[in-house]
């Protein structure tokens, strides 16, 4: 069995109509559109969103939320996270990507307080917050801010 070989299964689909060409068709007079109305008019297009003149769905719910303009996305790395690397080499976030700790090197790195630190570390990251700057320091670490 192969992709080749595949069918669609019995009475799944049916053979498309020749709407409304002429009497023998089946479908002439009206040309299955029925009788009267704006679908039976012959040019008649509405738009997807349009519910007969009813209230629209976009009007009829309330508005929410908002977008922050000056918004930045940081990637999150914690303190304890950090323990485990190469004290000896400074942390960036090049060094940060190859260990796995963040995706993508587009986006900004903030470190964040949650752990310990063991070890005398030398970070460059966008951002850090009080207590993940105070654990470094105080473990004899510096802090650089890119």
């Amino acid at each position: 069995m192969d992709l080749g070989s595949l069918k669609k299964a019995p009475g799944s689909t049916h053979s498309d109509k020749r709407i409304g060409r002429g009497q023998a068709s089946g479908t002439g007079c009206t040309a299955g559109r029925g009788h009267k109305g704006q679908r039976s008019r012959s040019g008649s297009k509405r738009r997807a969103w349009f519910e007969g003149g009813q209230m629209p769905i976009q009007r009829r719910l309330p508005k929410y939320g908002f977008h922050r303009v000056g918004k930045v996305a940081f990637q999150v790395v914690n303190v304890g996270d950090l323990d485990g690397l190469d004290a000896r080499s400074e942390i960036t976030p090049e060094v940060l990507r190859e260990n796995g700790l963040i995706k993508k090197l587009r986006v900004p790195v903030k470190v964040l307080g949650n752990g310990d630190v063991s070890k005398k570390l030398k970070i460059k990251v966008h951002a850090i917050s009080k207590s993940a700057q105070e654990k470094i320091e105080k473990s004899g670490g510096a802090v650089t801010l890119l």
